[in-house]
C-alpha cells in the first residue's frame, strides 16, 4: 500500500476507515490473482508496480527473473524507518477489519492466515529493499512518475487508485491515469475497482466519458479473487491507437 499522508477519517458506514499512513504488503500470489497474471507471459516484459509499498511482488518477481520496478513515496525512507512501521501498521489494519461485513474470507480463511501472508510480504520486501533501493525501488508520488515515455510494457497499481475514492478526487485520478499511460506501452491494470465500502468507484464512468482520456479504452475484467466485496474485477486501460493497430 502506498504511503498516503495523514488524512481525516472518512464517513464510512461499513468499510475500513484509515486515519493515518499504513504500510501493508501483498505477495506475488496475491498479485497474480488480483490482475489475472500469467507469469510465463511476463518474461521479457518491463513491469512497473505503482504504490508498491512493502509488498513482495517486486522481490519475488525479481527472484524469478522478471523485470519489475516498484514505485512508492516510502522508498525515500531508510530501511529502519520502514521496518519499524510494518508490524504496528499491520496490527492496526487487522484490528480495524475484524467483524466488517464487506470482507469475504474464502481465500484467507482467518485473520491469522492473513497476518501470515502480510508478514511474509513485508519481510521479503525488507530483505530485497536493502539490496535494490534506488535501482528497482524508486521513490516518488503520483500523479508524477520519474520515467521516460513508454518505459514499461505493463503497469500495475493495487489498493491505491479507485479504492481511495474518498481521499483523492477525480482530478488526481485523471492526472494519474494520464501519467500511468504515458510511461506504459501496452496496458495498465488497476485493482480493485471498488472503494473501501465495497462500492464500484464512480470515477470509472467519468474516465470513459472524459475527452482528455478519449485515447484510452477502459475495460472491467473479472478475476477469481475477492476479499473486499466486489473486488473480483480489475480495470484494464489500453491505448486505442495500438488496439486499432492490432
Amino acid at each position: 500500500m502506498m504511503a498516503l499522508g495523514d488524512f481525516p477519517q472518512a464517513t464510512m458506514k461499513e468499510g475500513l476507515v484509515l486515519d493515518r499512513v499504513v504500510l501493508l504488503g501483498r505477495t506475488l500470489e496475491e498479485y497474480r490473482r488480483y490482475f489475472a497474471l500469467d507469469l510465463g507471459q511476463l518474461r521479457g516484459k518491463s513491469i512497473l508496480d505503482v504504490a508498491a509499498g512493502v509488498g513482495s511482488f517486486c522481490a519475488e518477481a525479481h527472484a524469478l527473473g522478471l523485470d519489475v520496478t516498484a514505485f512508492d513515496p516510502i522508498y525515500g525512507w531508510t530501511w529502519e524507518e520502514i521496518e519499524r512501521r510494518c508490524g504496528p501498521d499491520l496490527d492496526h489494519v487487522l484490528d480495524a477489519i475484524r467483524g466488517l461485513k464487506v470482507y469475504r474470507w474464502e481465500f484467507y480463511k482467518s485473520p491469522e492466515n492473513l497476518r501470515g501472508l502480510r508478514e511474509k510480504a513485508y519481510r521479503t520486501f525488507l530483505a530485497d529493499y536493502q539490496i535494490g533501493r534506488g535501482a528497482r525501488y524508486v521513490a516518488g508520488s503520483l500523479p508524477d512518475l520519474p520515467f521516460s515515455d513508454a518505459r514499461f510494457d505493463l503497469t500495475l497499481a493495487s489498493y491505491f487508485l479507485l479504492v481511495y475514492e474518498d481521499q483523492f478526487d477525480y482530478e488526481f485520478h485523471r492526472r494519474s491515469v494520464l501519467e500511468l499511460m504515458r510511461v506504459t506501452r501496452e496496458e495498465a491494470r488497476l485493482y480493485p475497482i471498488v472503494n473501501f465500502e465495497a462500492r464500484r468507484c464512480s470515477y470509472i464512468d467519468r474516465f470513459k466519458s472524459d475527452p482528455s482520456l478519449g485515447r484510452f479504452s477502459f475495460e472491467e475484467v473479472s478475476t477469481d479473487f475477492e476479499f473486499l466485496a466486489g473486488s473480483n474485477f480489475f480495470l484494464r486501460i489500453r491505448h486505442r491507437d495500438k488496439e486499432a493497430g492490432h
